[in-house]
């Protein structure tokens, strides 16, 4: 992993701490498997807030909005999810996954 991706998740990191200082329910998304292509490695996070408002990435495309969604479920209820998105090859672009790969991603509430 390189620097400049060492220092965006760390901005992701502190940005999710900055936003539950401000009073804001948070979730954060964490890559935490990968198979075949993935646009993101393990440990690539996204943190969402209660209004729908993210920072970061774990994959693209709808992989991203299924992500958000599904955080926005553990925002309310505290109940953590693993996620797994997984695409064959003729429909890896649609879903954000560009070579057919598959990830998991863990979803917690940042409390």
């Amino acid at each position: 992993m390189d620097s400049d991706t060492l220092g965006r998740d760390e901005d992701i990191l502190k940005a999710a701490e900055d936003w539950r200082k401000a009073g804001r329910k948070v979730a954060l998304a964490t890559v935490v498997e990968t198979w075949g292509s993935a646009p993101r490695p393990v440990g690539a996070n996204l943190v969402i807030d209660e209004d729908g408002n993210f920072l970061g990435s774990v994959s693209g495309g709808c992989v991203e909005g299924d992500v958000i969604t599904e955080a926005l479920d553990v925002i309310e209820h505290g109940t953590p999810k693993t996620l797994e998105f997984g695409v064959a090859d003729e429909t890896a672009w649609r879903a954000g996954l560009s070579c057919g790969g598959t990830i998991r991603v863990f979803v917690e509430k940042v409390e």
